[in-house]
């Protein structure tokens, strides 16, 4: 400690959010991940789907095959796929997804880093990142088939 930096308070470094829960993360913690990355998980989804705040949407959808409970799911699962900048995802989140974990930490590190400007390769909307039919198949999961037997098992 130099002689004229006593007394003065160090520059603390910020801190985030996890994107998909909240829970804190430190300055170089975390995950980074794409749209793409997120919505290429059922496990997501069928978490997702059977969640507090959208479960009402979930029985609606499949007890009465109700139009506004499937097209709340649909804004679901925009709000997720539609993201231009990446996800950052904390330790409890991160094992929903099929991903190179390391390549993520890294990234999410060159992420802080950069003070939040670096993104990973593919970032951005993933209906303009992934093959087509592949993001079809996944947001006909998500939206029409998410959640169906965690709601059986609930009731």
């Amino acid at each position: 400690m130099g002689l004229f930096s006593f007394g003065k308070k160090k520059k603390k470094k910020p801190a985030r959010s996890c994107d998909l829960e909240g829970s804190l993360l430190e300055f170089g913690e975390g995950y980074l991940l794409t749209s793409s990355q997120i919505i290429k998980s059922k496990r997501f989804w069928d978490n997702k789907m059977v969640e507090p705040e959208t479960l009402a949407y979930s029985k609606a959808h499949f007890e009465k095959n109700d139009e506004m409970g499937t097209k709340m799911r649909t804004m679901i699962f925009q709000k997720y796929s539609m993201q231009n900048k990446p996800w950052l995802v904390g330790d409890g989140q991160v094992n929903q997804f099929e991903i190179d974990k390391e390549k993520a930490r890294e990234y999410a590190k060159l992420w802080w880093e950069s003070e939040f400007t670096f993104a990973p390769p593919e970032v951005g909307p993933a209906d303009s990142t992934m093959a087509s039919d592949e993001y079809e198949q996944w947001k006909e999961y998500a939206i029409m088939k998410a959640g169906e037997e965690q709601l059986r098992k609930i009731g």
